[in-house]
């Protein structure tokens, strides 16, 4: 069991949070996995306080059993002061503040990563925030901007110093975005120089990577991304490696499609038929890489216009099998 803040937690395999999959579709089936915890995609500070509607459909959970961690990010301590008071309310069980986010976008407004070069703005608002809710408050950083910069073991400190109850450190730089090797190192110096819980992101891709990044670094849990895509069978075969020392056997072809099945209807109940119907084929790749004439099935679904021809080809893969 680990504690972050006053929220307990079942197992130290989480989520991780993805802009534009990590929504409630994904985190539903992300839970029944046995996830620990969950994360939204990251939320605009600034988007919240206007009431933008999309972002209102980000903060939905219903139906969701928790904890969740609602993902802010933004530049003004005020600001995500506010907006994080609005997060609270509509039912997060603990925030968690940007500050890896590496797109142009983002940075070049002084948000995500671009907090990792101005360390005391980024005290400035956690603390603030902290001030504000009564919920738990993490942050999830990077290395460092780059490699000249690696500052990670000094911004954590600070980070602990303002009343975050926990941090994930991604052992890549802002430079690196999400190339290259993850230094598991950081990950460990940040762990030896704070007290706070530390979550490990970055190159855990199977079930052995999550048990070595806990062993090596000594964080308290481990954070998967994209090796979920398509697959969260992913957590439930870390948990159980990671109590047992055994692997669970992969999943089956139509353990694969059937799933995708079940994601695309949480999606239309989600976001209606039209949205889903586009936003299935990016999740239908992921179900379907390395099938049997996947490309095929995929090409098809890039073409349908309605939940029922998904349906239909997602049906008669399962047959043909």
């Amino acid at each position: 069991m680990l504690q972050i803040g006053n929220v307990k937690i079942d197992n130290p395999v989480f989520s991780a949070p993805m802009a534009g999959i990590t929504d409630r579709a994904y985190r539903i089936l992300a839970k029944q996995a046995g996830c620990g915890l969950v994360f939204s995609e990251m939320i605009s500070d600034q988007a919240l306080l206007h009431g933008n509607p999309r972002t209102n459909r980000l903060l939905d959970c219903t139906g969701e059993s928790g904890p969740i961690s609602m993902q802010i990010f933004g530049a003004d301590p005020d600001n995500m002061s506010r907006a994080a008071q609005i997060v609270q309310d509509r039912g997060a069980d603990i925030i968690d503040i940007n500050m890896g986010c590496p797109t142009p976008k983002i940075v070049k407004n002084g948000e995500g990563a671009a907090l990792m070069k101005n360390p005391e703005l980024a005290e400035t608002i956690v603390r603030k925030v902290v001030q504000n809710v009564s919920v738990p408050v993490t942050v999830k950083m990077r290395k460092g901007w780059d490699e000249a910069s690696a500052n990670a073991v000094e911004f954590a400190r600070r980070i602990e110093s303002a009343g975050a109850s926990a941090v994930t450190v991604h052992g890549r730089t802002r430079a690196q975005f999400y190339s290259g090797k993850a230094d598991w190192d950081i990950i460990k110096k940040v762990k030896e120089n704070i007290s706070i819980p530390v979550i490990g992101n970055g190159d855990v891709w199977f079930p052995k990577d999550a048990a070595r990044m806990l062993s090596y670094t000594g964080c308290d849990a481990v954070m998967i991304g994209r090796a979920s895509l398509g697959n969260p069978w992913v957590f439930s075969s870390t948990i159980h490696y990671l109590e047992t020392g055994e692997e669970l056997p992969a999943p089956t072809p139509h353990d694969k499609v059937t799933m995708a099945l079940k994601h695309l209807e949480l999606l239309v109940d989600l976001k209606g038929e039209v949205i889903a119907v586009w936003e299935m084929r990016k999740h239908a790749a992921w179900y379907t890489k390395g099938l049997r004439d996947a490309s095929r099935l995929r090409e098809k679904i890039n073409r349908a216009g309605s939940l029922n021809e998904i349906r239909s080809l997602l049906n008669g893969f399962i047959l043909s099998e």
